[in-house]
Parts: structure tokens; C-alpha cells; sequence
């Protein structure tokens, strides 16, 4: 019989992940249907109930339903745990696990995909809502020389470094105190790009050589990513490496083989044009 998987969101439609898990299920040789659903507003235990009681296997979970999901499961990963939302679920019987793989997809795009490992480099996120939490675990597992959480209320930031202090240098402030502060690696994980906005932060932040990172994806050449072209910065990536990688790994949680992503991302890139 071939297994059932889904993604469940509100609205759905825009999802990429039928077409990255059929494509993933396709070249690792899996049976398996991956089906997106629609999930009424205040009805996402129920649709997951159905969901279960038709045999399905997993799921993975998106806007507006990430925190929903962390209050339907009964086992969660450390990294769920920091992040408190989830982006993937594991049903073994009464067994509901829950997994976050967003920061874990986005290192890995970081340092293998780009190329860029993050050891002794000096770091800087923008924003300190839940892609950062989800982030900072796996942020600090490749021990940057520091990490910076910069965020419009200053308090959000200083709380979420103060969570990752046990597990790396890592330090929150507002984006007035990055001032004379240049950083090897930007990440913008705001949601100004969502709206064709462009963070509170100057062009100095970026060093030479620096990698300007847009977890939006999809979007183009966004403000964020014009800024840091501005200043001179010549590697630029937006987040479907980011979306295909966390994609795999849920893909090798469920399925115990891991996908060569690298067709994925090219049918999905947009030209930083």
C-alpha cells in the first residue's frame, strides 16, 4: 500500500512541497502520495485526526498552523522544543512526534549547498521571531566566533540570545547598537521582504566578502538583498535552498533515505536579477 504524507497550511495552494516530495519519493524510489490539505480555520486537529485515521504516515506543517502543531504533538525534539512551533510530524500509533527542520535546513543550504561554513565567523541575524529560534540551535552547532540577534524591540532579541547563551557566544541588541559592527554573514529572517520592505539595519553591517542571505524565497532581488548589492556584497542567496533542504530532511526522518536536493533547487531558483 503506498504510504500517505501531506502538508497542511491555510491558504495551501502556493505550496512547494507536493512537487519537492513527489520529486524526492521519485529519485530515492519511495511509494509514497504526498497530498497538500487545506486546514479549516480552527479545525486543525480534527483535519490531522482524519488525516491519521485515513493512515497517514507524517506531515509537514505550515503558516498559520506551526504553533497548533506543537500543541497536537506528545514528543518533541529539542530543536521543537527552542523553537516552540513545528514544521513536521511523525505518527507511530498514539505516537504524535514533532520535529522543527527549518534551521537545520537552513545551515545545511549555508554549508553545503553555498559553500559557506560558518566556523569562526562572525554572524548576524535580523529578527528574533520564530525562523531565528528555530535557527539558533543550529546556528550555534557550527560555532560561529559570535552570533548577533538584532531586532526592532531589543528585549525579543536579548531573550533568544540569552536561551543560546549555553551553547555558543551569541549576543541580542537593536539594530541602533550595530553601529561599527561588520559581520562575515547576514541573514535577513524578518518578514519586511514580505512586504517589499527593507530592515532597519545600514550597509555597514556587511564585511568584505561577505554572504547576504534572504530566507523569503522566491522573491527576487528583495530590499534586503538591493542593500546588500549596494555595499558591494557579491554573494547573495534567497531561501529555496533553505525550503529543499528542510524538505529532505523530514523526507530522511520519515523514509530513512536522504534525497539529493540540487534538482529541486534549480527548478525552484529565481534569478537574483
Amino acid at each position: 500500500m503506498t504510504d500517505q504524507y501531506a502538508v497542511i497550511g491555510n491558504p495551501i495552494v502556493q505550496s512547494k512541497s507536493p512537487f519537492i516530495h513527489a520529486t524526492y519519493a521519485q529519485v530515492t524510489g519511495q511509494d509514497l502520495q504526498y497530498t497538500a490539505l487545506l486546514g479549516p480555520e480552527g479545525q486543525f486537529a480534527a483535519t490531522v485526526d482524519a488525516f491519521r485515521k485515513a493512515g497517514g504516515k507524517g506531515m509537514n506543517v505550515t503558516a498559520p498552523f506551526k504553533l497548533d502543531a506543537y500543541a497536537y504533538a506528545n514528543e518533541w525534539s529539542e530543536g521543537a522544543k527552542l523553537a516552540g512551533a513545528v514544521n513536521a510530524l511523525k505518527f507511530e500509533g498514539d505516537r504524535v512526534i514533532a520535529q522543527n527542520f527549518d534551521g537545520v535546513g537552513l545551515v545545511r543550504d549555508v554549508v553545503h549547498n553555498l559553500q559557506c561554513p560558518l566556523l569562526g565567523k562572525r554572524v548576524l541575524v535580523l529578527g528574533a521571531g520564530g525562523a531565528t529560534r528555530g535557527a539558533l540551535l543550529p546556528f550555534l552547532a557550527e560555532k560561529p566566533a559570535l552570533l548577533v540577534i538584532a531586532n526592532r524591540t531589543a528585549s525579543k532579541a536579548i531573550e533568544l540570545a540569552a536561551i543560546g547563551a549555553a551553547h555558543g557566544v551569541v549576543r541580542g541588541c537593536g539594530y541602533e547598537d550595530l553601529a561599527g559592527q561588520q559581520f562575515d554573514v547576514v541573514f535577513n529572517a524578518t518578514s519586511a521582504s514580505l512586504r517589499a520592505e527593507l530592515p532597519s539595519v545600514s550597509v555597514a553591517v556587511f564585511a568584505p566578502g561577505a554572504l547576504a542571505y534572504e530566507l523569503a524565497y522566491g522573491k527576487g532581488l528583495t530590499p534586503f538583498l538591493q542593500l546588500a548589492r549596494a555595499a558591494g556584497v557579491t554573494h547573495l542567496a534567497d531561501g529555496v535552498g533553505m525550503l529543499a533542504e528542510q524538505a529532505a530532511e523530514a523526507f530522511e526522518w520519515w523514509r530513512g533515505v536522504r534525497p539529493d536536493t540540487r534538482a529541486v533547487i534549480e527548478k525552484l531558483t529565481v534569478p537574483l536579477v
